[in-house]
């Protein structure tokens, strides 16, 4: 990414860290166009298009295949999430972030997923997770701090 470019990916990023959407979309557009290349700024594109204009679909398809294209980037994962559990789909959102989790440490993506409530795993797996000793152990367990 050229030094024009990156200072506008820059603002972009701190205007969405702002919660100033339509400002980061602005930025993000003016960096893609000094550099199309950038798939990270392409995919931040994709998320604040199906936020802020409505175009959910294309920008789901969009940040699809960006993740097939650079999959070593955790940012392009947590974007493709965020538009998943916009689309109502929770499962899917966890898997992507969790696989970008994978390729590096995200701060961000961390968060994403405490503030999703995942579940740990029951305490005996082979009873349903809603079985009362799944249920009293896994309390316990909390409570006590071991797990």
């Amino acid at each position: 990414m050229n030094e024009s470019a990156r200072e506008y990916f820059i603002k972009g990023l701190e205007f969405l860290r702002r919660g100033d959407a339509l400002g980061a979309l602005y930025n993000f557009e003016k960096s893609y166009s000094l550099d199309s290349t950038s798939l990270l700024c392409k995919s931040y594109i994709a998320l604040l298009t199906a936020t802020e204009r409505g175009q959910m679909g294309r920008s789901v398809k969009t940040l699809e295949e960006i993740v097939a294209k650079t999959p070593e980037e955790p940012a392009i994962y947590l974007n493709l999430g965020k538009l998943y559990i916009r689309g109502g789909k929770k499962k899917e959102a966890i898997e992507v972030v969790r696989q970008g989790l994978r390729q590096g440490p995200l701060p961000e993506a961390e968060e994403f997923l405490e503030k999703l409530g995942t579940r740990r795993t029951p305490v005996f797996r082979f009873l349903r997770r809603d079985h009362f000793l799944n249920k009293y152990s896994g309390l316990l367990i909390k409570k006590l701090g071991i797990k």
